[in-house]
């Protein structure tokens, strides 16, 4: 194996001295530079669709958590601790159950007036939820002096109405089922904190206050709208979903996070689905080129060949010589197209080069996500399926008769 190794070498080592050598060096080329493309392409691919999944996801948790549980007919529940207290005791999966208060409203200031979620939220801990992407203030929804109510609002919100940090803007709540008036309550919140995702669906609508503040606006009376349910795992959620539902009975619901965006998960798996046909067809393209290489290598090397059967080289021997020069170049090329995506992918991530429109794909910049389980499968295909293709070039050389290719060299 060691000789088979060193023949190998010095056949990929581009000496021109000749034109067909010429050639073949240049075909050499081509192939490493082959492989090196489809490879790079797929990681960056792979890389790019990982961060595209984990992003949706933390944004997705960070504003709705792992399962949301409602009643069918939304109709705002009373007694909610008691409601929270049960999940915690019998469901051990469960880290957390928050209540919160969700009703549509309206907001104005000045002159201007847009539709908004009113959200009610009993606290938003630094670094978490809605806190981990404020840009300016702080995550403040408590009473203030004059008895007015902090909010937190995207950022985009306030820019359309022309509001900042310290203003105060009037909040026209939509009321619930419990009602004692038909006219919309009206209160008004100072602005504490601004946040902005990068999802225009939250950014623009999503208006976040105290579960006190809410419950006054909509004349809920002690009642939530639901509750917010965190996990210590999120690939528990469709089984601790069913499991909610068992637990409480009508005419409570429970859903993941899976299915209220389940179109935006569905993208991104469909997204994935061409990928092992993209892989196939690259590598495959890679792998008959190191077919061309190593037969245009047979032929221009078969005086050499000769010589090596002469000398009392087997047929095996000569079959690795060239699957080893196979293994080269693919090793090279997968080499070269690691370090290209890996470079390619660590400049995005630095630099974010390549932006995005936020209200379509909820996000300012490709995000980037570095899987080393991507470089091993990619890699390892791509190995194998081009050592499979030297086999076919390797046999034939195998075959050659000593003293014809001596002749006729």
């Amino acid at each position: 194996m060691r000789a088979a190794f060193f023949i190998a070498r010095r056949f990929l080592q581009f000496q021109k001295t000749s034109r067909n050598q010429s050639f073949v060096s240049f075909i050499t080329l081509i192939a490493v530079a082959g492989i090196m493309l489809g490879t790079a392409a797929l990681i960056i691919a792979l890389t790019i669709l990982g961060g595209f999944e984990r992003d949706l996801e933390e944004k997705v948790i960070g504003f709705t958590t792992h399962i949301q549980v409602t009643t069918y007919t939304n109709q705002p529940v009373r007694y909610y601790d008691r409601v929270e207290q049960k999940l915690l005791r019998d469901i051990p999966q469960i880290t957390a159950v928050t209540a919160y208060v969700a009703r549509e409203g309206m907001v104005s200031f000045g002159d201007r007036t847009e539709g908004i979620i009113v959200k009610g939220v009993d606290d938003l801990p630094p670094g978490s939820g809605v806190s981990a992407y404020l840009v300016e203030g702080a995550a403040d929804l408590a009473r203030i002096d004059d008895g007015m109510f902090g909010c937190i609002a995207g950022r985009k919100l306030l820019r359309t109405l022309g509001a900042g940090v310290g203003d105060t803007l009037l909040v026209f709540g939509l009321q619930g089922h419990i009602q004692t008036s038909l006219a919309p309550n009206v209160m008004a919140f100072v602005v504490r904190g601004i946040y902005e995702s990068g999802m225009a669906e939250y950014d623009d609508v999503f208006f976040y206050v105290s579960v006190p503040a809410a419950q006054e606006l909509v004349n809920f009376e002690q009642a939530v709208t639901g509750f917010e349910v965190t996990l210590a795992n999120v690939d528990d959620a469709p089984a601790v979903a069913e499991t909610i539902m068992d637990k409480l009975g009508y005419p409570f619901s429970a859903r993941t996070l899976f299915q209220l965006y389940r179109n935006l998960f569905t993208w991104i798996e469909l997204q994935k689905e061409p990928i092992p046909l993209i892989l196939g067809l690259i590598i495959a393209v890679a792998a008959v080129n190191i077919v061309g290489t190593l037969l245009m290598l047979v032929l221009e090397k078969r005086r050499q060949i000769g010589i090596l059967r002469s000398l009392g080289a087997t047929a095996g021997q000569v079959r690795a010589v060239f699957l080893m020069k196979g293994l080269l170049i693919a090793a090279v090329g997968t080499l070269l197209g690691n370090l290209l995506g890996f470079g390619v992918c660590w400049l995005q991530q630095t630099f974010q080069f390549f932006s995005l429109p936020s209200s379509v794909y909820f996000m300012k910049s490709v995000p980037i996500l570095f899987r080393w389980e991507h470089f091993a499968l990619v890699s390892g295909v791509s190995i194998a399926l081009c050592a499979a293709a030297s086999f076919v070039p390797a046999r034939l050389a195998s075959r050659l008769d000593p003293i014809k290719a001596i002749r006729t060299a």
